[in-house]
This record gives C-alpha cells, sequence and structure tokens, in this order.
C-alpha cells in the first residue's frame, strides 16, 4: 500500500490521582497536556514537561506534582479533538476550555458538548478520544496506614494490625487473605529495599492495600516452581487478588493490591 511501515513513536498522558492526599502526578511523552478546572470554572492547561514520544528513546521523563481541589475536572484528550481543517489548535483548546467550565453539567453531557462542537461532522483524520474525571477526597474513616521498620518483625506486625482493622470495617471475611498479601508485600520490601517501609489500607469500592519503600527496582514474579525464593510471594499475591500493579515516585516504590468486597448474602 502507500503506507511506510514505519513505527515513528506514539505519544501518551499519564496521570495518578490520590484521593486520600489530594495530589496528582502527571506526565507526558509527546502528548498534549491535560485541562485541569477548578471547583469555581476556571480551566488551566499546566505546564508539564514535552518529553518524546514513546518509542523514540532520548530524554527522561519529567512528571508535575500538584494538588487538586475536591471537586476539580481533568481532561485527557487526543489532538484530534482540538485540531481541525477548519480551525488551529489555540481555538480548539479555547473551545474545549469553555466547554468544561460548566460546573454543573454532568461529566456525559461535557463529552457530548465538547464533540458536538469540536468534531461536527463525527469524525475526522485523526484519532479522537476525550476522558474526564472529577476528583473527590476520601473520609479517614475509609483510611489507615502504618509505618514499619525494614526488619523480619514488620510482617507478623502488619498481620495483626490488618486483622484489627478489617474486623472494624466488619471485613473479616476478607481477613486472611489480606494478612497473607500484606505480609508477603512486607517481607519482600524488607528483603529488597531500605528504611522505613509504609503500610496503607482503602476501603472504597474496593479493598486496596498498598505496600511503599524507598527501592526503585521492578518487583519479579516468579512462579512456584523455581529454586530461587525470592519472588515466590509476588506470585502468590498475583493469585489471590483482582488486581495488582507498581507505581514510582521521587522518593521510591508503592505496590498496591484490590480486592473485591464478598457478595452479600
Amino acid at each position: 500500500g502507500d503506507h511506510a511501515d514505519v513505527t515513528t513513536g506514539a505519544t501518551c498522558l499519564y496521570a495518578v490521582y490520590d484521593p486520600v492526599s489530594r495530589r496528582c502526578v502527571m506526565a507526558r511523552a509527546g502528548h498534549l497536556p491535560p485541562a485541569v478546572v477548578d471547583p469555581a470554572g476556571r480551566v488551566a492547561f499546566p505546564d508539564l514537561p514535552a518529553g518524546p514520544p514513546l518509542g523514540l528513546g532520548g530524554l527522561p521523563f519529567e512528571s508535575l506534582e500538584t494538588e487538586l481541589p475536591v471537586g476539580s475536572l481533568l481532561a485527557l484528550f487526543t489532538d484530534g479533538l482540538v485540531e481541525a481543517r477548519d480551525h488551529d489548535i489555540d481555538h480548539g483548546l479555547d473551545t474545549l476550555g469553555r466547554v468544561l467550565g460548566d460546573r454543573h453539567a454532568p461529566l456525559e453531557e461535557l463529552c457530548d458538548r465538547a464533540l458536538a462542537e469540536l468534531v461536527p461532522s463525527g469524525s475526522t483524520a485523526d484519532d479522537t478520544a476525550l476522558l474526564l474525571v472529577r476528583t473527590r477526597e476520601l473520609d479517614t474513616s475509609q483510611v489507615v496506614e502504618w509505618e514499619l521498620p525494614a526488619e523480619p518483625v514488620a510482617a507478623g506486625r502488619v498481620r495483626d494490625l490488618a486483622t484489627r482493622q478489617l474486623h472494624h470495617w466488619g471485613l473479616d471475611d476478607l481477613s486472611f487473605t489480606t494478612e497473607l498479601v500484606a505480609s508477603e508485600l512486607v517481607t519482600n520490601a524488607v528483603r529488597y529495599a531500605e528504611g522505613p517501609i509504609q503500610v496503607r489500607l482503602i476501603r472504597d469500592r474496593t479493598l486496596l492495600c498498598e505496600v511503599a519503600d524507598a527501592g526503585h527496582t521492578s518487583p519479579h514474579l516468579r512462579h512456584s516452581g523455581e529454586d530461587d525464593e525470592g519472588g515466590r510471594g509476588l506470585f502468590i499475591v498475583a493469585q489471590l487478588v483482582q488486581r495488582w500493579g507498581t507505581r514510582y515516585s521521587q522518593s521510591g516504590k508503592t505496590i498496591w493490591t484490590e480486592q473485591a468486597f464478598p457478595a452479600a448474602e
């Protein structure tokens, strides 16, 4: 065909919002920055370092961390939404900001209005995507945090703490699994990391267990049939939870797990 089989990289925008601290960390790889609308309806486009597109290599990516008040609107979008043949990107961004500044409209309605104004024909020569999220804050009764020393005794300590907290939340059915998950993650942190370990349990739409340490080494998941003991704990954890993953910050890494609540009888 006429299309050359050449990979030119892909742009990306990545954001992590913490509903406990209300902090949002964002980074981009050649992508347009997000739109942020504060609770008063004021629109801003954060000055994120651009970074190279994914797949091209080069400079490391830089992130920006900011606090978002409760009720802020975060809009992630592709350039196909704001660039068109009949207007330039500045006009597209101004139009998007004007539409998103309506503080009272539901998110789905804002998406429909933005598309109707920016892509009236329903199609463009480029991909068009718009993702809207509104920030919230978790109540302090939904979160508990502990700091533990990076010593073997921390695993037993976190089992006791998790059991008591889940009983307080009325989630005794999740105690066995959460004890095992938390102790395995803490044991892994003790083995490979330095400094104190932070553990956080969050009761939201699911039960989240997070273990943070000062290391930046990516965790390795190994099957239990191997001779090496290292990594078996993560293999066990992966079988017990609905989802799990790792995120990184300047101070270290956090391994998180997510468990569904027991079905109501």
